[in-house]
């Protein structure tokens, strides 16, 4: 058996090393994004909800829960926040009272408006030195360590 690794080989500190750099690029957004969204007077968590209400009718927890990347148990007191800082409202859809559909009221449209453009504005600049093809080679990448995963 040779000692050379082939081309379609991959050795195992190779591996190890792109997964080091798949986090702290991971690590260096999230650090940067909780940055900006604080500016806002809102935690990541916070934006990520509004976010995922915005432009939308409402949805159930169950559906925001799958939608975001926050733990069912985080989501009741991010929601909870929301409310008492008067961006979302609770409702129990009087066909299905086991269910509460959370929306977002005018003043959390007005946020959900105000910074989700911003942000997006914010990453496109950041991302503005990769080309059309990087990206979508990123994103492919990206989808097929998920799927590895």
């Amino acid at each position: 058996m040779s000692a050379e690794v082939s081309r379609n080989e991959m050795h195992p500190t190779q591996a190890l090393a792109t997964v080091r750099s798949l986090a702290r690029a991971y690590q260096a957004f999230a650090s940067y994004s909780e940055t900006f969204v604080r500016q806002y007077d809102l935690t990541p968590a916070q934006f990520d909800v509004v976010a995922t209400l915005g432009n939308t009718p409402g949805m159930t927890m169950g559906e925001i829960g799958e939608k975001t990347l926050i733990t069912k148990g985080t989501l009741t007191g991010v929601v909870d926040r929301l409310e008492k800082k008067e961006l979302v409202t609770r409702e129990v859809p009087p066909e299905n009272r086991r269910s509460v559909v959370v929306r977002l009221t005018p003043k959390g449209q007005q946020v959900f408006e105000t910074v989700f453009p911003a942000h997006v504005d914010d990453i496109h600049q950041h991302l503005s030195s990769l080309d059309a093809s990087e990206l979508e080679l990123l994103q492919v990448l990206l989808s097929r360590i998920q799927k590895a995963f």
